[in-house]
Order: structure tokens, then sequence, then C-alpha cells
């Protein structure tokens, strides 16, 4: 017992971290199919020694908060789905009964409320308990309807998902293949909880009801869909079923599984029939009335031939498994990602053992299981790209392999792919493959480079596959790039963390003054929201550093800024403004900053002496921010006062 004990303990540890890699970092220790091999047993020895481990995986929902978009408690706990892989078992949990059959959606699971008609709250799931409030990007949702034709209150639950063919267009414009979503859950994920509802407009989220928690009394779930739609709302597609033809409705569901538009990962059984299945209760975990049916992935075996280590602009190596062709789904597949280091050693990965692989969803190729297991592979030594050093780096118990040579010639392509991808400088037309010939030729050797070109014009159109046509066109879209704004410049210098959304809060900071934004402090930067110490100190490192310093003074000989800054208002120009506790006037804090800064002002997130006002209702507050503004002679105002200053 103490042996099993201690198998569970080391269990629950593992799960949890690949959990919250997942979940919290878009990033992966391990495979679906493995993750779900490893729960079963836990749940099976749970069983066993009726002993459940505080943190266990099996008593736990959704994924823990580490954002800092307001929380709210949800009135009823949102428990997750009991799933089998059986379709008989189904079959049989059904019964005699009559239950509604629809697509598991794979993304963010979110709750609408809506009073006299209109949208008037968001949240996400989160850990079942306490969600994310995600008002203003719910509002931006492409399908989410803002007024409905009911004046009661309405509250529904649903999934808000980025189809697939958003999916790979929003990766397409991100220069950095190491940079690209790994899935389109990952990408929503970020979406809907994002600070910058421009961003969440942009990525094309759609909502799918599936449930209604209260607003709509009717007998049967089916009804209750129905009703939705003719509020407007979309809703997950469903059928009816009975125990005569569920399996063959789940065959029809797997046949199209392939073609969907949207991401899925399985089935959703649910009864028909609302007061039975309420009269079922439910467990601490799930509830009764309903079970998940996810896909037995279709698996080959393959031998494997090859390991290849890909560096990126960063200096991580990336381990890719190489196989003999099988095919999967309705397609060849060759070779799957593994990830990183600690995947590569739980696999026991070594060329010539003979591997499972399947494609996760249907989609993404995965190694599910090694059935020889003669590895680990010894890993690199050094980078297969320059030669230089290959280290191993440990981050919270997950290993990557990195190349140590700052000159590598991997790192300088893959960092001049970033610097011309279209969130950064945008340059039309300009491959990898190109600028490995560019960079090969010495015509490349730093980003001012890129709009010098005309200097080789000769040696471009007699490179191989180039002419006359591709030269003028590179020419041309090189040109059209240097007519650029501050921020598109910043995004693409590869600061530490700042992407193309950091940098267009960089830049509205600085009201768009390039030197300004080249020359911000520590300080400065901790005043901008969303700005931690981490990111702040890297980037005042970044400018700080005279070989980047280098680099930048040459980008500013070649280009061409337009610094121009245009504001909507200006009742609160030249004040800074930090808000606190709960706000009345608007949705959320969110929305109160964005009204702020329409009208001239600025938000932060902590109380400085730069501050001008702090907002909060409760002036009686004993918070520390009411505490700091009082030690600074900081003037307290409520949202009233605030209204009153903006003129509204």
């Amino acid at each position: 017992m103490e042996d099993k004990r201690k198998r569970m303990e080391e269990r629950v540890a593992l799960l949890n971290k690949a959990a919250r890699v997942y979940y919290q970092e878009s990033n992966e220790i391990m495979s679906n199919q493995e993750y779900d091999k490893l729960y079963d047993e836990l749940c099976a020895w749970e069983e066993e020694t009726g002993i459940i481990l505080a943190g266990s995986p099996t008593q736990k929902v959704g994924y823990e908060i580490i954002s800092s978009l307001p929380k709210e408690q949800h009135p009823s706990p949102m428990l997750s789905l009991d799933k089998t892989k059986e379709p008989e078992q189904l079959r049989t949990w059904l019964g005699d009964k009559e239950g509604l059959l629809s697509w598991k959606l794979d993304g963010l699971t979110i709750v609408l409320t809506y009073e006299n008609g209109e949208l008037t709250k968001a949240v996400t799931r989160g850990d079942g308990v306490t969600g994310e409030v995600i008002t203003a990007n719910a509002k931006v949702f492409d399908n989410v309807p803002l007024k409905i034709p009911q004046t009661e209150q309405l509250v529904v639950r649903g999934e808000a998902v980025i189809a697939y063919e958003d999916f790979e267009a929003i990766n397409e414009t991100i220069g950095d293949a190491d940079a690209r979503y790994k899935n389109p859950r990952n990408l929503c994920a970020g979406t809907v909880r994002q600070l910058n509802t421009k961003i969440t407009a942009e990525r094309h989220v759609r909502f799918y009801a599936f449930s209604v928690a209260s607003g709509i009394e009717r007998d049967y779930r089916h009804e209750q869909l129905e009703h939705l739609k003719e509020l407007g709302f979309e809703t997950v597609e469903y059928v009816k079923v009975e125990g005569s033809t569920i399996i063959g409705e789940i065959d029809a569901y797997s046949a199209k599984v392939a073609e969907y538009p949207l991401p899925s990962d399985g089935l959703v059984l649910i009864y028909d029939d609302i007061a039975y299945g309420r009269s079922l209760g439910s467990t601490a975990k799930f509830p009764r009335d309903s079970m998940a049916f996810k896909w037995r992935d279709e698996t080959k075996e393959t031998v494997l031939r090859e390991i290849l280590w890909s560096p990126s602009r960063t200096g991580l190596i990336n381990p890719i498994a190489v196989f003999d062709p099988v095919e999967l789904e309705g397609t060849t597949v060759t070779r799957a990602s593994v990830h990183n280091v600690s995947i590569l050693e739980s696999l026991k990965l070594r060329p010539g053992d003979t591997v499972t692989v399947y494609k996760a969803n249907m989609i993404i190729p995965q190694i599910a299981e090694n059935l020889t297991g003669s590895g680990p592979d010894a890993l690199p030594e050094a980078c297969p790209v320059c030669g230089g050093r290959a280290v191993i780096r440990d981050e919270k118990g997950i290993k990557t392999l990195w190349c140590e040579n700052p000159d590598c010639p991997a790192k300088r392509i893959k960092s001049f792919a970033h610097f011309a991808g279209r969130n950064a400088m945008n340059i039309e037309g300009l491959s990898e493959a190109t600028l490995e010939k560019l960079v090969d030729e010495g015509m490349v050797t730093e980003p001012a480079d890129l709009f010098k070109l005309s200097r080789f014009e000769d040696r471009i159109t007699g490179m191989d596959g180039f002419g006359r046509k591709s030269y003028e066109n590179l020419v041309a879209a090189a040109e059209a790039a240097s007519h650029t704004s501050p921020d598109r410049l910043l995004s693409s210098l590869g600061v530490p963390g700042i992407g193309l959304a950091n940098a267009k809060v960089i830049a509205s900071y600085c009201e768009n003054d390039w030197k300004k934004m080249r020359a911000l402090t520590c300080e400065e930067l901790e005043n901008i929201d969303g700005v931690g110490k981490v990111l702040a100190e890297g980037y005042e490192s970044f400018f700080a550093d005279p070989a980047n310093a280098s680099i930048v003074d040459a980008l500013e000989e070649v280009l061409t800024l337009d610094e121009t800054f245009e504001q909507s208002g200006s009742a609160l120009e030249g004040l800074t403004f930090v808000i606190t506790g709960k706000v009345n006037h608007f949705a959320n804090r969110d929305e109160a900053k964005a009204a702020i800064e329409a009208a001239g002002g600025k938000t932060t997130g902590s109380v400085t002496s730069k501050t001008d006002y702090l907002i909060n209702n409760d002036i009686t507050s004993t918070s520390g921010k009411n505490k700091k503004a009082k030690e600074l002679g900081i003037p307290i105002i409520t949202e009233e006062e605030l209204l009153q200053m903006m003129g509204v």
C-alpha cells in the first residue's frame, strides 16, 4: 500500500504539472493521449485503494486563474464531464431515455448574462468556482448578440472557439515559426483573456451556446436550444438520439470531424429531459446528466528513423521525430514535433524504435507510445547549424536544449524572418529561403541591410530562382515597409516579451515618440499597465546593450517613422489614473481604463508619485493602494467624480 501511495503522489504531481504547463503556459510535456492514459490509471488506483490525495486532478476542474482580469465567483460550480471512448458505454448510459448528441468544442467555456435584453457580463469558466470577467472581449466576438428580444435575465453557457481557417491565417502572420500557436484552443484561451479588446476583435472568436443556466424555462433541452436560436444565438450542432440510433450518429460525427471547420475533441451526450437530468444530481466533480465521448484516435505503428534538431531565433533547439510514412485520418504523415527534451526522455526515443503515432484531435501528428523504448537517444552536444555548444536548461521541470552561440546562422535567419514578418516590419514576400541566400552571400548582416538591397542588384538578379521581376518586387516591398510606425519597429526588434500588442501599448504611453520609447527606464515601464518588472528589466537591458543600440541606430537611418499620435478626447489630457476596487458605471475596470484613455488620460497599475488620481468608490477602504495614495497626498476620487471630470 505504501508503494502504491507513493506512486499516486508522483502521478498527481506529474499530471498537475502537465495541466499547468498546457493551460497556463501554452506548452506541452506529454501528449493528450499519454495524459489520458495516466489519468485513467490514477482513477483506477484511487478506486482500488480508496485514497484520494489532496490536489488530485480527479478532484479539480478547469485551470488556475493567473491573469490580472477581474475575478467573479459562479453562482453554482461549473463541473467537468465524465468521459468514455466506448460508443457502447454511451448507449448503456443513455438507457431508454432520449438525449442530445453534440460536438464537444475545444475552446474556452464562457458564461454570458443578459439583463433587460442587453449583454451585461461575460465570465470564463476558470477553475469551475471562480472565473475571469471578460465582458469587453465578449462584446467583440464575431457572433455574440449584444441585444436580444428578452427582458428577463438570461444566463447562457457556451464555448468560445477560433475556427481552423482563422487559426491558420493568424499563424501565417507570425514570421517566426517557433512563435506560432500550437493549436486553436491555446490561441483562443489567450485571445479571450486579452487585456486589449482590439486584439480580440481581430482574431474572429465565435461563441456557440450549449446550455441555459437560467432564463428559459422549458421541459426539454432541445426546446431551450431552439429558443436560443430564435434569440439570435448560434448553438452547437446537435442531434436527438435514443438507444437504437446513438451508435449510428456517433459514426456520422466521426466521419465528418476531419472536415469540420471548428476544433472539436469529441462529443457530448446529455439527457433531453431537463427534470430527469437534474434529479440525478452530481458527484464532487461530474454532473450525472451528461457524459463526454472522446475520439478513439487512429494509431499506426511505424519505425522512427531520425531525431532532427531545429534551432529557433531564440536559440531553442526543438526535437522533431522523423519516421516511415503512415496514413492517418486520410493523409500521409512522416514527422511529429516532440516539443522538448523532457518528452523525448519520457518516450525513450531512439532511431530504430517501433512507435505508434496518431493525430491529436485528428489534426496534429503526435507520438503515442514507444513500443521498444531503447532510448533516449544521446542529445547533441553542438548546434546542428553552427556547431556551437548546445546546453540543457531545466525551467520548472521542463528540459530544453539551447544553442549558446550568439552568431548562429539559424538564429540570425530566424531573427531576420521575425523582423520582416507581418506583425513586425511586414516585408511582403521575403521568405526564410530568400533570407538564407542573402545572409549566405553576405548581403544581409543586420536588419538595416534589408532596406539597402539595391546595392546588390546584379548579384541578386543572378541568384538561383531570382530574376529581374523578383528583385524589383523585393526592393519595392522593402521600400514600402521602410515607412512604418514606432510600434511596428519595436515589435520587430526581438525585445524579450514584446510582441505587437505590448509594442502598441508602449507606443501609446509614449505618444508614438520613438526616442522616448527607446529611452524608457525600468521605473517608467513599470508604470505602464501590463508591463511587469521582468519585462521592464529585459526591455531596458536590450536597449542598453551596445550591439543592439548599433542595430537600432542603423535602422533609424533607413526608416521613415510616422510618429503621429491621435486621441479621441482631451478632457483628461496629461492626467494619470489608477483604478482599484469595484466599479459601478462601467462593466469592469478595463472598460473604465479604455474610457480614460479615450479622453486623453493614462492608466497605470500601481500608485506612485506620478499618479494624479486614485479611483476607488470606497474612499474609506484600508487597501494598500488607498494607503499609498494618502501617504503621497494623491486625491482619491469616486467613479462619479471621474465622470464629472470627463464631462459625462
